[in-house]
């Protein structure tokens, strides 16, 4: 059976299973489903609570089944908790897996939690994912940046807070997001700093401006869906972050390329009689890139992505110590309008001028 998050607090409140998988690239909301799991087992007798993290090829599985199937020496009942952080337990693994899974089901006296990462669509295809479905899973996904400001807006009224009410609340609450993007644990922290500095009530846009970090921690594959979206100021705000971070040149321009030539060949299928699924599909573009290529494609002339391979080409060089005719010679100036050129595409705009933007570090 699959929960999601928000379902968790009713299912624990009708009593609990002996078997939970909890899986996703998100460690504060793994780590709040697996205390109100350890909560709700405290209340039903299990006192005692044993972890194994799994590391390495040599990982003793022993250890873990006979945790697993025996009794507790203190306690009548036993929390049993299982790490695997790169996913993939191996052969040994999958096969002490699936006995762990046949020992933990129906057992009264042992509730058996696994925690492991994303995981991809042949991982979940897997023997031993399989029989881990036989209990209860949990799959966490990231907050996205336009689900935050509600996000943030939710934890505020847990702690009696909240922003003024309209538009003013709503960019106060874009204001916060913009500043913990891609960082929910600090997000977290920001948000219970707030409840330390400022009573329960409402909440001015200068008590939230003077109280809140600039903590935002930027992905370039996340920058990759602003630029396909068409989120101007957003993109500007990432490439500054990203550099400040001191990610790698080559690998934001290979996300930029890499999207720049699926356009072209999914835009090159079109033109060969192809529907758009089907080229989309053959050119492996799933998610929320399928739904983005989807509503830019019309936008884009055969001409314009022409132009965007040709410009593609030039940063390449540059991120590579080369110097192009009318380009910037900074590799973070010249990405940065490359950025722009596709994300004004994207938006419907004219292709931009080949003036150089700056990119600031925040």
């Amino acid at each position: 059976m699959q929960l999601n998050p928000a379902q968790l607090s009713a299912h624990l409140g009708k009593g609990l299973k002996s078997l939970y998988t909890l899986f996703g690239d998100e460690p504060l909301l793994i780590q709040e489903a697996l205390d109100a799991i350890r909560i709700a087992a405290r209340a039903q007798g299990f006192s005692e609570r044993t972890s194994h993290t799994v590391s390495g090829a040599h990982f003793d599985w022993s250890e873990v089944l006979a945790a697993g199937g025996s009794l507790s020496l203190f306690a009548d009942k036993q929390m049993l908790e299982l790490r695997i952080p790169s996913g993939k337990p191996g052969k040994e693994g999958s096969t002490a897996l699936q006995q762990l899974v046949a020992q933990s089901l129906g057992n009264d006296s042992t509730l058996t939690m696994v925690i492991l990462p994303r995981l991809d669509k042949m991982t979940k295809a897997s023997a031993w994912f399989a029989a881990l479905e036989r209990g209860i899973t949990l799959e966490v996904s990231p907050v996205e940046r336009a689900a935050l400001p509600t996000w943030i807006a939710q934890r505020l009224a847990l702690q009696g807070q909240r922003v003024v009410a309209g538009v003013q609340g709503q960019r106060t609450l874009q204001f916060f997001a913009d500043r913990v993007e891609g960082n929910l644990l600090a997000a977290h922290q920001e948000i219970q700093k707030l409840a330390l500095l400022h009573p329960a009530g409402e909440l001015s846009f200068e008590q939230i401006e003077g109280a809140v970090l600039n903590v935002a921690r930027f992905d370039v594959f996340k920058l990759s869906e602003a630029v396909l979206a068409g989120q101007h100021a957003r993109v500007q705000r990432m490439l500054d972050g990203l550099q400040a971070e001191g990610e790698a040149e080559v690998l934001v321009h290979y996300a930029l390329a890499e999207d720049i030539r699926a356009l072209k060949r999914v835009k090159d299928a079109m033109g060969q009689g192809k529907p758009l699924p089907m080229a989309l599909r053959e050119q492996r573009v799933w998610g929320n890139k399928e739904r983005l290529f989807g509503h830019v494609l019309p936008r884009l002339s055969d001409a314009a992505l022409a132009q965007l391979l040709q410009s593609a080409h030039q940063v390449d060089g540059i991120v590579k110590g080369l110097k192009q005719p009318d380009w910037p010679l900074e590799p973070w100036q010249a990405l940065g309008r490359l950025a722009l050129m596709l994300c004004g595409l994207c938006a419907g705009k004219p292709m931009p001028s080949k003036t150089p933007l700056p990119v600031a570090v925040a």
